[in-house]
């Protein structure tokens, strides 16, 4: 028998859809009034028709139950309502379908209510607004016994929720599908209407909830529009580590303050930033032995000039007590701070960063910014000193190292030149 819905999925919703049949995890991240909804609702219906367990379940979570109420369900009564043998349990919130299958709607308000379940496909709306503890104990359980899958949706709000942490993770794993919308791309929202929305939310909000910016509420961002552009060309993902190149360091230290490790190879013209370390309160010893525990075979290790710096209490400097510990660093050029963040900004573009093991650093790359002045209407030039200072220390490290060895390696080049000229 041949069951009409009453569904058109846009162009773009049609191939959200066949990815979500060859997928078993996604994460879609998409602008507002771009159809998540819908297309949530209408992939379990069409999954629940074809999969082949017995009772099959399925289950759409929203933030709230108001939220699963008001939005999906009456989504779910009228994309069933032409299927024979539909039975709803509004009490429930969940429909029954003539082939055993069920499609329940959850809230993540309650989570423990919902543990024991097992489940053949999840879609969870939303998801900047879901607790990962419900993920972890109650979802990822309820999936195991028949491999079920896990659809994850959202628009952004900032970087601080499972949202950012999940979409980081899809652009360095295979296995799943990442999807990302922008409204400029889509062109489901007239330009009228977007630019209408503009005017009224302002910049940092309309590109985050039209144009699925992370950063869209940070103002004075410093390199938030270089990682875009990173991210535009995929050049942030999977960036796996290659044993045919040395992995070079660049460092910031501290005590009291983070030290900051970045991890990277030189390849061709381009960097790829493999692996980041961060920690706090931790001394020199604790830092060689986290880099000897590594796979890694290590080229050089670059560290600011702060790194001559005397111990009183030893009288060594922290370069010679880390060349004891078998770390020999190359001190970074001193330059003023705007300099330094210059030369960041000249080799992001060469550079691949994996997002998964670097995903305090791109928060870091994201997050760095500087302060607004209300009084006066423009920026200040000093960044703001916070979390996201230090892995930028190290950051500019790297990047005035490679600058360096730019001109050095140039100069031998030009001199071995000269002298070949006059042989």
């Amino acid at each position: 028998m041949k069951i009409t819905i009453p569904y058109k999925p846009r162009p773009q919703q049609s191939m959200v859809h066949k990815k979500l049949d060859e997928y078993r995890y996604a994460v879609l991240c998409c602008h507002r009034r771009w159809g998540k909804s819908v297309l949530a609702i209408n992939h379990l219906i069409k999954s629940a028709l074809q999969n082949k367990n017995h009772n099959p379940r399925l289950a759409y979570i929203a933030p709230t139950y108001s939220q699963a109420k008001k939005i999906a369900f009456d989504y779910l009564k009228y994309y069933t309502k032409n299927i024979p043998g539909t039975k709803f349990n509004e009490t429930e919130l969940r429909c029954d379908l003539v082939n055993g299958a069920r499609i329940s709607l959850l809230s993540g308000e309650n989570f423990n209510s919902i543990r024991g379940i097992y489940l053949d496909l999840c879609v969870i709306d939303e998801l900047a607004d879901i607790p990962q503890s419900l993920i972890d104990e109650v979802i990822i359980p309820s999936l195991s016994d028949r491999h079920g899958k896990l659809f994850l949706i959202g628009t952004p709000r900032g970087m601080n929720n499972i949202l950012y942490e999940f979409y980081n993770k899809a652009q360095a794993d295979k296995n799943w599908f990442l999807y990302k919308a922008k409204a400029s791309e889509t062109g489901i929202v007239d330009k009228e209407e977007l630019d209408a929305a503009l005017a009224i939310m302002g910049e940092g909000k309309y590109q985050q909830e039209f144009e699925c910016s992370f950063i869209g509420n940070i103002r004075g961002s410093i390199y938030g529009d270089l990682i875009n552009e990173l991210e535009d060309n995929k050049r942030i993902g999977g960036v796996p580590y290659d044993p045919a190149h040395l992995v070079n360091t660049a460092w910031d230290l501290g005590y009291t303050d983070a030290t900051a490790i970045i991890f990277f190879q030189q390849i061709n013209h381009n960097i790829h930033i493999i692996d980041y370390y961060e920690n706090e309160k931790e001394a020199l010893p604790h830092y060689a032995e986290y880099l000897k525990n590594k796979d890694y075979i290590y080229g050089n290790h670059y560290a600011p000039h702060d790194i001559e710096h005397t111990d009183f209490g030893s009288g060594y400097t922290r370069r010679e007590v880390a060349n004891n510990l078998g770390i020999r660093f190359r001190v970074a050029p001193r330059l003023a701070l705007e300099d330094g963040i210059h030369a960041v900004k000249m080799i992001l573009p060469r550079c691949k960063i994996d997002s998964d093991k670097c995903s305090e650093l791109l928060i870091a790359l994201r997050h760095y910014h500087r302060k607004y002045n209300d009084k006066e209407r423009v920026y200040k030039i000093k960044p703001v000193h916070d979390f996201s200072s230090h892995p930028m220390d190290a950051l500019r490290c790297l990047a005035t190292a490679i600058q360096q060895d730019y001109f050095t390696n140039k100069k031998r080049q030009i001199t071995a030149d000269n002298n070949y000229q006059i042989l």
